[in-house]
């Protein structure tokens, strides 16, 4: 693995060892930035599943201000501080051990917000659309963030749901990536206009 672009390009990247965690390849990686990018003019990310940490620095490296990395595994918190070590994006970074859910209501408490979010559960976990929905509740997102999920290609999550709507998807293999947009206000629009259509006129 390594930093496809940007400011740490080529730049080698630990794997977690073991099997318990699935780095996303490169190729996949270059894919999914070329769909959401593939550079950015500042802002802040959100790694939440992060295992290596390679989501996160790649998008560092192409231009976000700062990330925050959450895992639940001490060996993946290690090893991400040893890549952001390696690629000296550490001082743009904040890691944190913690379960995903209390992670976000810890971030909530702290008032953070996020432009960009990478969600990449282990593929027993299909609970990505829920996990983005809590962060709509707790106020995480900015106005029109991006959220890229990475699932198990044989499942299926919705097109839209809640403020969320789906811009892009594709399959690789086993692994499937879907970019989100966090559209806040659009589902109660789409209601008002329903309803206004459908009123009797004089």
């Amino acid at each position: 693995m390594r930093v496809v672009s940007g400011s740490a390009k080529g730049r080698p990247l630990k794997a977690v060892p073991g099997t318990g965690t699935r780095p996303t390849t490169d190729k996949v990686k270059e894919a999914l930035f070329s769909m959401i990018g593939p550079y950015f003019e500042g802002g802040a990310a959100l790694d939440l599943f992060a295992g290596s940490g390679g989501l996160g620095i790649e998008a560092l490296s192409r231009g976000m201000d700062k990330a925050v990395f959450v895992d639940l595994e001490s060996k993946s918190i290690e090893v991400i501080r040893e890549n952001l070590k390696a690629t000296r994006l550490e001082d743009q970074a904040a890691v944190y051990r913690n379960d995903a859910g209390r992670a976000l209501k810890a971030l909530a408490k702290r008032n953070a917000t996020f432009d960009l979010v990478f969600l990449d559960p282990p593929y027993r976990m299909k609970n990505g659309h829920e996990l983005m929905l809590t962060m709509h509740e707790l106020e995480l997102l900015t106005q029109g963030a991006t959220i890229v999920l990475e699932y198990e290609s044989k499942h299926e999550y919705p097109e839209q749901f809640g403020p969320f709507e789906q811009t892009r998807k594709a399959v690789y293999g086993e692994t499937a990536v879907s970019i989100y947009d966090y559209v806040p206000g659009a589902a109660e629009d789409e209601e008002n206009s329903i309803t206004e259509e459908e009123a009797p006129h004089d």
